[in-house]
């Protein structure tokens, strides 16, 4: 092959503006970064949590930002402002709460042995009525029928609430002892509100140089991603933690009302694990119900009422809050959702706990993309039916 030859070949290959990467070369860089990027994260999710924390708060608050620059505010003023009032609140909040809560918790940790003491009591009862002769022929019958006596399924229980007690004594522990936590939680609280200020005072000019570095011949694509992705993930956060402040409200509030012991502790609890869909209700029926069947029994007054007040919070969310707060356009499923938070949060800590809502939700916007993009192409329609793109 001569010279010339040479020549016509590498230009057919990079082009008369410099090298052009086939679609081929562009995926796999694309893996590549995201390879890079998942390893990062892995390597740095000690220190990244407040960090992170800072960009989704920023996040959130951008557009009331907006609306204060609306308004009149300088960028700088409306940051000011939205800050000082967010640590205000929050101070107010912690206040106000955290002594409670704290108060609350000492005494469960403390009442939790005589708890399960009583609950293993009252299984035993309730198994020794099942193991009487009239139920035994029943179960016979049904085919159901075991040779373990009261006795038997008491000592079962006793183990296995035994084990719990270790559980769940071990998990507080590690939640309140350790230095490691503590920097965290320091960490959090100082350097979060800081990374939020600059996220919010920089966060047009972070978008509009973002922008830039789109090649323009993706640009429209990329705007309609970006808007999708945007969508459900501002409506989810917002609309979402809207839920769960008012579902913690509820059952604090309303569990405390009816004289539960813990209510309000349930209840807080309920609202933090509200942020997904239907767990934070599920949880304050469960614990409620069991503290108040060991706190009234043989009354059924106290868990009868405590099943109204959370019914009547579940019936709240499915038909009320969520449908107007959070939408049918978000595309979160609540599957999805529980995955991408176990995931992430078991790969990345509490850091993959704050990123698994944005990338679940980004995912999802892309698949949705591409599955639309999937059924326009010539391997779905064929050659003849294929819509043409202009180039």
């Amino acid at each position: 092959m001569s010279d010339r030859d040479l020549e016509a070949a590498r230009g057919r290959t990079t082009g008369a503006q410099g090298p052009v990467l086939t679609l081929e070369r562009q995926i796999a860089l694309w893996v590549v970064g995201l390879g890079l990027f998942a390893a990062i994260l892995y390597l740095l999710s000690s220190v990244l949590t407040p960090f992170v924390a800072g960009i989704v708060l920023g996040y959130l608050l951008d557009p009331v930002a907006d609306r204060l620059q609306a308004a009149g505010l300088s960028r700088l003023g409306a940051t000011l402002l939205i800050l000082v009032a967010f640590v205000v609140l929050m101070t107010a909040v912690l206040v106000l709460i955290a002594p409670a809560l704290s108060r609350q918790l000492a005494g469960f940790i403390d009442s939790l042995p005589g708890y399960l003491t009583t609950l293993q009591e009252l299984v035993a009862r309730l198994s020794e009525k099942l193991t009487s002769d009239f139920a035994n022929g029943v179960l016979r019958k049904l085919g159901l029928a075991t040779s373990n006596t009261p006795a038997d399924a008491q000592r079962h229980l006793g183990d296995f609430a035994a084990e719990g007690a270790v559980w769940a004594g071990s998990f507080l522990k590690s939640l309140v002892s350790g230095g490691a936590a503590l920097v965290n939680l320091v960490s959090l609280l100082v350097i979060t509100p800081v990374v939020a200020f600059y996220i919010l005072l920089d966060w047009d000019a972070m978008v509009a140089s973002l922008d830039a570095l789109i090649p323009p011949r993706h640009r429209d694509d990329v705007h309609d991603l970006v808007r999708d992705i945007d969508k459900a993930l501002a409506g989810f956060l917002r609309g979402q933690s809207l839920v769960c402040l008012f579902l913690g409200l509820w059952y604090a509030v309303g569990l405390s009302l009816i004289g539960l012991n813990f209510g309000f502790l349930i209840g807080v609890a309920a609202g933090v694990l509200s942020f997904i869909p239907y767990v934070g209700s599920l949880t304050a029926l469960v614990f409620s119900i069991i503290v108040a069947i060991v706190q009234g029994w043989p009354d059924w007054r106290l868990p009868a009422t405590a099943i109204g007040v959370v019914s009547a919070g579940l019936f709240l969310d499915g038909n009320v809050l969520s449908p107007r707060l959070v939408g049918a356009s978000v595309g979160l499923h609540p599957v999805w959702l529980m995955f991408a938070l176990l995931a992430f949060g078991a790969l990345f800590g509490f850091t993959g706990l704050i990123v698994a809502v944005p990338v679940a939700s980004t995912l999802g916007v892309v698949s949705r993309f591409l599955v639309r993009r999937y059924r326009q192409s010539p391997l779905y329609l064929g050659p003849s039916q294929a819509p043409r793109r202009q180039s």
